[in-house]
């Protein structure tokens, strides 16, 4: 049933050919950055960050700020999960880290010359709403003194439906937050049982109304597929059930399956998961369950109402990919706090310690609480200018890239120009004299493309790391 009836344009139309899919959906990262995690370093270090941060002066040409708050407390362990968190049923440890937090965005504010302006920010986790409403209350007046929150930002913040209450609600709006991001996984108490996550329609559902009764502009749905004991009987009517509730945009999560790097997925069983097949069918019925409901394909398996604004924002090409996801303000440095948080300033990213106790060790010391990170060379940059076009606006066009990185686009990448043809002659893209253009067929395999583009993966000594599934 078509629950929305907005145009669609030719940018966000999607073709899912599950022959394709199959044949292009290997292992790859998801470029949240690029170059990716697992090639930062110890060499760049906390003097690095300072300096950078030291020199990002105001002006005409300076951008507003993205700001990420690590929040990574959870009272119980979701057997799924893949983030840095901490599971405890102290609630006490939150107000100790919350000092240690405060301590480190004074740290960093106190490093750049100017009270500077914010038009992102995100909550993430964890579970941010495991504080209480009086330490998200003393988080955001610290934010509010050291930094400029624009009006009209997009300030966002991941909730747990089955704990939050009607009033805490109605105070994150107060607080400035304007779009809410909540999980979902399966509707089915047997998949819910598997994953260790009870969560009812109802429950949810009461938390959308009151966030649509406060004045939330935005309200995201995370779904996973490929849970144990999923069917495509429970994902579909999940996500029947999901859309009922009319959110704004989507989001469709592949569960990867890695219980020697994640502890608590021991908990899950091998032979209950679904098969790649399957897994690969409830992709395909979801995406046209949502696109059938009128939601736009945005890209990476997210999608959003025409009239969103991140839809708005690719049409306008204005959208940018981050680790939070999709996000309309391209191209902001982000400076992020806590445990295990990324920043991204200038032509660098840094990563904080990732056990608490080095977090707090650092902080005592008076220093950043940098742990690794890198300085991105020209190469970097432009290749990473490159997979940001193609992820958000699923085409890229040459003279951009030549006249801001003064190369003959061709020549510079031929072989990777050559490694598309097979894709070309597949329908999954087309080639064109001065662009390149993702076609329907492609764009749930824009991850694939993009990988050409990645120097540190044509490499075969430097491929390093293990990634997920694509698809």
């Amino acid at each position: 049933m078509l629950l929305y009836s907005d145009p669609v344009s030719e940018l966000q139309k999607i073709e899912f050919d599950h022959h394709l899919i199959a044949r292009y959906s290997g292992k790859g990262p998801r470029y949240t950055s690029y170059p990716t995690i697992d090639r930062f370093n110890d060499k760049f270090t906390a003097q690095d960050y300072q300096h950078i941060l030291c020199q990002r002066a105001p002006g005409a040409t300076t951008k507003p700020l993205s700001i990420y708050v690590h929040l990574p407390f959870c009272s119980e362990s979701c057997y799924y999960c893949a983030c840095d968190k901490v599971i405890t049923q102290d609630h006490t440890q939150a107000d100790i880290y919350l000092d240690y937090v405060i301590r480190e965005i004074n740290l960093q504010a106190d490093q750049v010359s100017h009270r500077a302006k914010v038009a992102q920010l995100h909550l993430g986790g964890g579970t941010p709403t495991f504080l209480s409403d009086a330490q998200l209350k003393r988080l955001m007046e610290t934010i509010r003194r050291r930094f400029d929150l624009l009006p009209g930002g997009e300030f966002s913040i991941e909730i747990d439906p089955r704990t939050v209450k009607s009033p805490t609600v109605a105070l994150l709006h107060e607080l400035g937050f304007s779009n809410m991001h909540i999980t979902f996984q399966d509707g089915d108490p047997a998949v819910q049982q598997a994953v260790n996550r009870i969560q009812s329609e109802e429950g949810t559902r009461r938390v959308i109304e009151d966030a649509r009764n406060c004045g939330f502009s935005s309200i995201s749905f995370d779904l996973i597929y490929g849970l144990p004991r999923q069917t495509m009987a429970s994902v579909q009517t999940t996500l029947h059930h999901a859309l009922q509730m009319r959110p704004d945009r989507f989001a469709l999560h592949n569960y990867t399956h890695i219980p020697e790097r994640f502890m608590h997925q021991r908990h899950i069983h091998q032979e209950e998961l679904p098969s790649p097949e399957v897994k690969l069918e409830m992709l395909g019925n979801s995406t046209k369950q949502l696109t059938d409901a009128g939601f736009v394909f945005i890209g990476m398996g997210h999608f959003s109402l025409p009239t969103n604004e991140l839809a708005i924002a690719q049409r306008r090409g204005q959208l940018h990919w981050n680790f939070q996801g999709y996000s309309t303000y391209a191209e902001c440095d982000l400076m992020a706090f806590g445990v295990s948080a990324i920043s991204k300033v200038g032509a660098t990213y840094c990563q904080n310690a990732k056990r608490l106790p080095d977090y707090y060790a650092i902080i005592d010391s008076g220093q950043l609480p940098v742990d690794r990170g890198l300085r991105l060379s020209r190469d970097d940059l432009l290749r990473r200018s490159i997979i940001q076009s193609l992820i958000c606006q699923f085409e890229l066009s040459f003279q951009p890239i030549e006249i801001g990185y003064l190369i003959d686009f061709k020549k510079y990448f031929e072989s990777e120009l050559a490694d598309l043809i097979p894709m070309a002659a597949d329908g999954l893209l087309v080639i064109e004299d001065e662009r390149i253009c993702v076609l329907p067929s492609g764009r749930p395999l824009v991850q694939a493309i993009a990988m050409t583009f990645d120097r540190y993966l044509r490499t075969p000594a430097e491929a390093g790391a293990s990634h997920s599934n694509i698809i």
